[in-house]
């Protein structure tokens, strides 16, 4: 749920009227600026928002796809999810990554780095973040899950390895079965069983043929499970509030559940 161009009302109804279709999660983002549109456009903060949509909502799990690492002291953030954990009766996932949006550090005062320093600072500072959620009273209500977005297969992929619960991924299907292979051979590198980390990505249905094509999401969908994800995520948006495509994909899902029981 994309938390730009809209009034905080909007955002909250739009997040009762997700959960009552029956998605699973709802991730917002972590940015100062919207992401398309009006550069300029109304934009709403990412953790304050959580903690306020773990208050509205009542069985969606809900995070941020994913937080920028370099907004907050890691010490910090770590107490802020946990405290949004606690809000929303153990339904945080908490997402992380290295952070890439130029003008949010610029405007805000933060050292824009490198890509690589920024994702050394990421490896730095998972460690930290588990280790102040065991040292705070009261902890997590459970064993929080790890999102870390991201496709790099020198550095990003090796810290998914170490540290992810989830992976977040991107590209058509073709590139994800290739980091698919390479965090596998991460995770062998590392010491790690690979099921361990639930496969998470994008449904970008390709465009039909014709203007009046319908979108197949529930198709693009099953590409993806596939060849082994899991988490489904779609974008919306108040400025284009499409609901036949969570509908589409709800009921996708419910179908591949059906048949696996």
């Amino acid at each position: 749920m994309q938390p730009q161009h809209a009034e905080y009302a909007e955002l909250r109804r739009a997040a009762s009227t997700l959960e009552e279709m029956g998605v699973d999660v709802i991730f917002n983002w972590d940015h100062f600026f919207p992401l398309n549109g009006d550069p300029d456009g109304a934009h709403f903060e990412c953790w304050t928002m959580l903690a306020a949509l773990a208050e509205s909502t009542e069985r969606v799990e809900i995070g941020p796809l994913v937080s920028c690492l370099s907004y907050r002291n890691p010490h910090l953030l770590a107490d802020m999810a946990r405290t949004v954990d606690h809000i929303s009766g153990g339904r945080l996932i908490f997402g992380i990554g290295s952070g890439w949006a130029e003008r949010d550090y610029t405007e805000y005062g933060y050292e824009f780095g490198t890509a690589g320093s920024r994702l050394d600072a990421l490896a730095a500072a998972l460690p930290v973040i588990r280790d102040r959620w065991s040292r705070l009273n009261p902890p997590p209500t459970r064993e929080v899950p790890v999102m870390i977005g991201g496709g790099g297969e020198r550095k990003t992929l090796r810290i998914v390895a170490e540290h992810a619960t989830i992976w977040h991924a991107f590209g058509d299907v073709e590139t994800l079965v290739r980091k698919n292979r390479v965090l596998d051979e991460w995770c062998a590198s590392v010491g790690r069983d690979p099921g361990e980390i639930e496969r998470s990505s994008g449904v970008a249905p390709t465009p039909g043929r014709q203007p009046e094509d319908v979108a197949d999401y529930a198709g693009a969908a099953q590409q993806l499970y596939d060849i082994g994800t899991r988490l489904f995520t779609v974008g919306w948006s108040t400025t284009d509030p499409d609901l036949g495509k969570v509908r589409d994909l709800v009921a996708w899902r419910d179908e591949v559940n059906a048949r696996a029981r």
